[in-house]
């Protein structure tokens, strides 16, 4: 009813003032009476209400607040009890603004209730007889962003000293987590990186996808360059190869696999069930173990009564692999050194708990031990040939556009030639 009361006084005003043009100009002032646009505030018209902002309270519930306001028990008992889907009321927290949209008269009775969920996520509620409820996203606005420094410290440090977004340093790692050694960043490292950040009513919020980077690690400059291709985004060099690169699928020649990965297994020694969170690869004493991929050795120890001797090599910001039982190490491997792909790095034993020569291999993402055997190899391919022509041109923007200072523009593909343009063939008589 009262956005149809609305409605009939913005008609009469109208008409009142509006004759045909822009606006109604009066014969004896000579002033004209234009129609003011309306004022939305979360989509909802609110020429016609006040509008009052607050912040939940440490332990305040919203019975209580509802209260204040003379909103009664039945309309906050309905809004907890049927709108779960949209917003669980109950849990509400303490500094989240929220704002009552009321009658602009001195009853100032409540109309509406907007809760902001987080900084993009409201919740809208109507407290009037339909006591309906929506969820929405305020729009999400991508600007392009710049931020470069040098180490001297740590990556993160240096892109907030660097007026970065705080993730940036965590995208960053990822980007190249298969191509920097991130645990031998040294000082004097750079970065030079462009990258979307994220606003929300004109705040920075977070950040979107790396979009280019000139990252000059140990003196060497990699380069990371964004790109979709079969509908899934990843990251290249120039040279159109990927910076990700594929696990190896074992790493060893082994005979046959005599356990796989289990929550309850019976141990052959111990005579128990408990979990096995790896592989046993069944193999000859002295058979190569390889590293499954490029990384660094975390640690090197024996384990007396399980594993003994051990290694394990975090390989990036997400995995670390495992290798057990080995009847001993490889030349040169010790803490912190750096392995390659394929690079020999033990071999087969049966130390510590074992009924025989094999290697129990494990693997841990983001620190939870997965089934190796289930694991799915990051995509390495580089790009295709039928790509790399538009993906050069993308690289030879970049590059060019990030010798100047400031903010590059966003790359635009060039326009199609023209078919005028493009030279036709030309057909000679016989």
């Amino acid at each position: 009813m009262r956005r149809i009361a609305l409605l009939f006084l913005l008609i009469a005003v109208f008409c009142s003032c509006h004759r045909g043009g822009h606006g109604y100009q009066d014969s004896t002032n000579d002033t004209v009476c234009a129609v003011p646009e309306p004022t939305f505030f979360y989509g909802i018209c609110i020429d016609s209400m006040y509008v009052e902002e607050g912040q939940i309270d440490q332990g305040q519930f919203l019975s209580t607040l509802f209260a204040s306001k003379g909103i009664s028990p039945r309309v906050t008992d309905h809004i907890a009890r049927n709108h779960k889907d949209v917003f669980d009321v109950s849990k509400i927290r303490s500094g989240n603004r929220y704002y009552f949209l009321m009658t602009n008269d001195s009853l100032e009775t409540p109309l509406f209730w907007i809760y902001e969920i987080d900084r993009r996520n409201y919740a809208l509620f109507s407290l009037t007889d339909s006591l309906t409820a929506w969820r929405f996203q305020k729009d999400l606005e991508l600007r392009l962003a710049r931020t470069s420094g040098v180490i001297t410290s740590s990556l993160w440090n240096a892109v907030i000293a660097n007026g970065g977004d705080a993730n940036l340093a965590v995208h960053l790692s990822d980007v190249y987590a298969w191509t920097i050694d991130f645990f031998g960043i040294q000082e004097g490292d750079f970065f030079d990186v462009v990258y979307d950040r994220q606003y929300i009513d004109g705040e920075p919020v977070g950040m979107g996808e790396v979009i280019y980077c000139n990252f000059v690690h140990r003196g060497d400059t990699i380069r990371a360059i964004a790109y979709e291709q079969d509908g899934m985004l990843g990251f290249y060099n120039e040279k159109g190869e990927n910076l990700r690169k594929a696990f190896l699928k074992a790493p060893l020649n082994y005979r046959r696999i005599s356990s796989t990965f289990s929550n309850s297994r019976y141990h052959p020694v111990l005579k128990i069930y408990r979990p096995h969170h790896g592989v046993d690869y069944a193999a000859p004493a002295g058979t190569p173990v390889v590293s499954i991929g490029d990384g660094t050795v975390i640690t090197k120890a024996y384990q007396a009564g399980g594993g003994g001797n051990y290694l394990k090599i975090k390989h990036n910001t997400t995995y670390t692999t495992c290798y057990m039982h080995l009847q001993s190490y490889a030349k040169g491997i010790a803490e912190g050194v750096r392995v390659k792909q394929g690079q020999v790095i033990g071999y087969v034993g049966s130390t510590g708990i074992a009924t025989g020569p094999h290697l129990d291999f494990r693997v841990y993402k983001n620190g939870t031990a997965i089934d190796p055997l289930k694991m799915e190899s990051p995509p390495a391919d580089p790009i295709k040939q039928a790509d790399m022509e538009q993906f050069l041109n993308v690289v030879r923007y970049w590059m060019k556009a990030m010798q100047e200072p400031g903010v590059p523009e966003p790359y635009q593909e060039p326009d199609p030639q023209p078919d005028s343009l493009v030279p036709q063939p030309v057909y000679l008589p016989a």
